[in-house]
């Protein structure tokens, strides 16, 4: 589905006023740099002192979670990032005067988790966080938004707490500890059944750049692990722009039985799938029509962010896709299966739950751990609605303090610690620590830690981030939505690759809209992909390029058009309708998995990249999800715990 330009704009809304878009005009050019790459002579002195600057988190009314427009690595929060990368030299940095016992750089899940393990250990030390966002929680981000008085919640990046294997005790007992009982709150506070009383489900739309003409079918789409009726999957597929050939190659990977590889042993074909693609199974194996793949491309996008061209089709059996009904294939073996998919395969996963926010709850539960002065409260339930004071996070003399808008450029041992270098308000400074947790991208950490072995340091730099888009609209109210009985819709051709309503909850005084006449928040999920590239990082690599260099105004018009063709039959107006749209753009999205088309598989753990990355250096150690090759929240968690036991160890 491609933009729409000209004259349509005003007929989307594009002219109309939303929250904060003024706010992006002034950045747009420090953004333009970013993504080209090119950088003026000074430019770690002159860039952040020259570009639009959020205001001082101990200002009055410093919020983050209701600022709108583009958000997730907002701009400000990278380019100084980019111009270490591209060579330009770290200026001499004024200390600040301060000392801590633990320096952590990088204020997400695992960041703050670390800061909590090291006060639990030794109670009376001082931490500093530093995070070049201008809030924190990482990848864990909270929008918030108000219409007609009322307060909405979503997730801006981590969407729930959900990995392929149960949580480990470590990351199970901090979960406990922060009063977390996953199981527990999705019996209390879930409401699936407010749309299920309403006859809303599930829909596709096919859009007439990829398949022809523009059609909303109804359950078109049989879900993860089988169970569709052929019957009732060929009904809804009746009117739907695909050929009659198609149309029935999609019902038979559905429904059928059929075992595809014959005279092979189960683990003969485990091994087989292993090293094809999922689009080249159903092309090869099952022989389909070509006119399939353009329905199942996307169907990966939200577990790896690419494409079924670049998965092995033996992860795609691992997490429920389908056409493997009749191979018989054994779910306790792993072998050359990544992450992911082995875990939910042999496992079954962990316990699930969704905060309105996503994982951001988490954030917020460890921020008010660590300072308990941001926020009243005790619960898990009402961390959702408690108000955050920011003026607190950084307060002289805390225990622990938290500086946001503050890019790191440098750490180094010195002496019996360390001193880490950072950029605030156009400076740079300095801190000594006694120790340091590097608990950022760990791709960034060659760049400032310069002092590294060439091996960690290409260790690192294999560890490239999923680019991702989590964007979302407030819309006044869901009467198209109700109209034509959805509540979610796939686009397997589309800019979004899904849409839906947010999720019906209830949960410490929160609650989502009862009512079709009232305002929620419709969520969108864009992977730029670059199929036919030589690897999943060459993909990424392209998908980061692409983000960086996309204006605002490109995903909000692919927003607004992608709506109107869906849901215009129901009465949608994109114009009259939407009242602020928040696009949370991660070029730098989560972790790496290990993927057996283009990564050495027979390979010791001792010797893959993640281990050898993140190796303690001095008095320097390495957390986030990166160092456990696991784009989880118990892996960001389970990753700060080792770090810092390394430096307690001594």
């Amino acid at each position: 589905m491609t933009k729409r330009r000209g004259p349509s704009d005003s007929s989307l809304g594009m002219d109309r006023k939303i929250e904060r878009r003024d706010l992006l005009q002034g950045m747009a050019a420090a953004a333009g740099l970013a993504a080209a790459g090119s950088w003026p002579t000074g430019a770690l002195a002159a860039l952040t002192a020259d570009a639009a600057q959020p205001a001082s988190q101990d200002a009055a009314g410093y919020y983050p979670p209701t600022r709108t427009g583009l958000r997730g690595n907002h701009p400000g929060s990278f380019e100084n990032a980019h111009a270490l990368r591209d060579g330009q030299a770290v200026l001499p940095a004024k200390s600040t005067g301060e000392t801590y016992d633990l320096v952590i750089v990088g204020g997400g899940i695992s960041g703050l988790s670390a800061a909590l393990f090291w006060r639990r250990a030794r109670p009376n030390a001082k931490i500093l966080i530093l995070d070049n966002h201008d809030d924190f929680g990482g990848h864990a981000k909270r929008n918030e938004y108000h219409v007609d008085g009322k307060m909405m919640l979503v997730n801006g990046g981590t969407l729930l707490i959900n990995s392929p294997r149960p949580y480990s005790p470590v990351s199970a007992e901090l979960m406990k500890d922060l009063g977390i009982d996953p199981e527990g709150l999705a019996k209390t506070s879930e409401r699936q059944d407010n749309f299920r009383k309403l006859g809303l489900g599930s829909a596709t739309f096919f859009d007439k750049e990829t398949f022809g003409a523009d059609k909303l079918t109804l359950g078109a789409r049989a879900g993860r692990g089988g169970g569709a009726d052929a019957a009732a999957l060929a009904a809804s597929l009746a009117d739907a722009p695909l050929s009659e050939a198609v149309k029935r190659d999609i019902v038979r990977i559905e429904t059928g039985k059929e075992d595809y590889l014959p005279g092979l042993t189960p683990a003969q074909k485990m091994d087989r799938l292993s090293r094809i693609s999922y689009s080249d199974f159903l092309l090869q194996i099952v022989k389909a029509d070509p006119g399939v793949v353009p329905y199942y491309q996307q169907r990966t996008h939200g577990e790896w962010g690419t494409g079924i061209d670049a998965e092995p089709a033996l992860d795609c059996w691992g997490i429920g896709l389908p056409g493997f009904e009749g191979l018989g294939l054994n779910r306790s073996r792993t072998e050359r299966m990544g992450n992911t998919a082995a875990g939910y395969s042999s496992t079954g996963g962990s316990y699930s739950f969704h905060f309105p926010d996503g994982n951001a709850s988490i954030a917020r539960l460890l921020v008010r751990r660590l300072v308990p002065s941001v926020a009243p409260g005790t619960t898990a339930e009402d961390i959702v609605t408690a108000k955050f004071n920011y003026a607190q996070l950084d307060r002289p003399g805390a225990p622990v303090r938290i500086r946001l808008s503050s890019l790191v450029l440098n750490a180094r041992n010195l002496g019996d610690g360390v001193e880490v270098t950072f950029m605030r308000d156009g400076r740079c400074q300095s801190v000594r620590g006694g120790a340091c947790i590097m608990a950022g991208y760990n791709m960034m950490i060659p760049y400032i830690v310069p002092e590294l072995s060439e091996a960690q340091k290409a260790a690192l730099h294999q560890l490239v981030k999923v680019p991702l888009v989590y964007a979302s609209a407030a819309i006044r109210n869901w009467r198209a939505f109700a109209k034509l009985g959805i509540s979610s819709v796939s686009c397997p051709g589309g800019y979004f690759s899904s849409f839906s309503l947010a999720q019906p909850q209830a949960i410490g005084g929160y609650q989502t809209a009862t009512t079709p006449d009232a305002p929620i928040i419709v969520q969108f999920t864009r992977t730029p992909v670059a199929p036919g590239l030589p690897t999943e990082r060459d993909q990424h690599r392209a998908g980061r390029a692409e983000l960086l260099a996309t204006p605002f105004e490109e995903f909000e018009r692919n927003m607004r058009d992608q709506m109107n063709r869906v849901l215009a039959p129901g009465g949608f107006d994109a114009a009259r309708d939407i009242s602020a749209i928040t696009v949370n753009r991660w070029p730098h999205g989560y972790a790496y998995e290990y993927n057996p088309l283009y990564d050495p598989w027979d390979v010791a753990e001792d010797q893959r990249p993640h281990v050898i990355g993140r190796q303690r250096f001095g008095k320097i150690a390495i957390a986030n999800s990166d160092s456990g090759a696991a784009a989880y929240t118990d892996s960001a968690i389970d990753q700060a715990h080792r770090a810092v036991g390394e430096l307690l160890a001594g």
